[in-house]
Order: structure tokens, then C-alpha cells, then sequence
């Protein structure tokens, strides 16, 4: 694929992905796609954090199930989550969160897909395990 194709699918990614208000709102964008591939990030701000300061759990998740479903449906949408498993590692020293999702089987009625999340410092803060459903 082209560096222009690239841009046009991305940009065309986005558009598909746009009405996802919960992540749009929450100002988690689309960074890269690939074959069964998605990486997405947000820059945090004070909405993101709980009352200790710290990020709040939810965003981690909230992060990296948009991941999955940029990943699991911008070739062919249709695919929804079955069950997910998160495990915090640590965390988050940077000013942005980024997750890849990345297929580690694709068959005819599931996946599944291992989500990794780390801040912009390169600090792994949680790992995630997602089983699809493709409807």
C-alpha cells in the first residue's frame, strides 16, 4: 500500500469510526491501521484521572477497546466483543496513552486479539485479551 493509500484509508477509518462519541468525546483518536491491526491514543487531561490523581481504569479500558474494535471492524465491520481481560501493570507517567491491538487469531466466528497499553514514556501500564464475535 502507497503512503497516499495509507493516508486515504486512515482518513477514511476515522470518518467510519466517528460517531463512536464515548471514545470521540473522551478525545481518543485513530493513529494507525494495519491488516487486523489498529493503534489509537489520548493525550490526557484532568477529565481522565481520578481523585488520587492517577488515570482512571476506565480510560485504560475505554482505550483499548476502541483499539480492538478499530482493528476487528475496519476491513470488515461486524465483529463485537464477547469478553475482555484487563491487567493493570503500572502507572501512567506520560502526557498520552497508546494502545495496539493486534489479531493473534482470526477464525470463522471469533478472535481474538491482545491489546497492549503503554504510556507515551514507553512504561507498559496494562495488558488486555479480547474474544470477538463476528455477527
Amino acid at each position: 500500500m502507497t503512503e497516499k493509500a495509507t493516508e486515504k484509508s486512515l482518513a477514511e477509518v476515522r470518518e467510519m469510526f466517528s460517531h463512536d462519541r464515548f471514545a470521540t468525546e473522551n478525545s481518543i483518536v485513530i493513529d494507525k491501521i494495519g491488516d487486523h491491526y489498529a493503534q489509537c491514543s489520548v493525550q490526557l487531561a484532568g477529565r481522565h484521572k481520578n481523585a488520587l490523581g492517577a488515570v482512571m481504569g476506565g480510560v485504560y479500558f475505554t482505550l483499548a477497546d476502541f483499539a480492538f474494535a478499530v482493528a476487528s471492524n475496519w476491513q470488515n465491520p461486524g465483529t463485537v466483543s464477547l469478553s475482555s481481560n484487563i491487567t493493570y501493570l503500572g502507572r501512567a507517567k506520560g502526557s498520552a496513552l497508546i494502545a495496539e491491538a493486534v489479531c493473534v487469531k482470526d477464525g470463522r466466528t471469533t478472535c481474538y486479539y491482545r491489546i497492549d497499553v503503554r504510556d507515551d514514556l514507553g512504561n507498559a501500564v496494562a495488558a488486555i485479551t479480547t474474544t470477538g464475535y463476528h455477527k
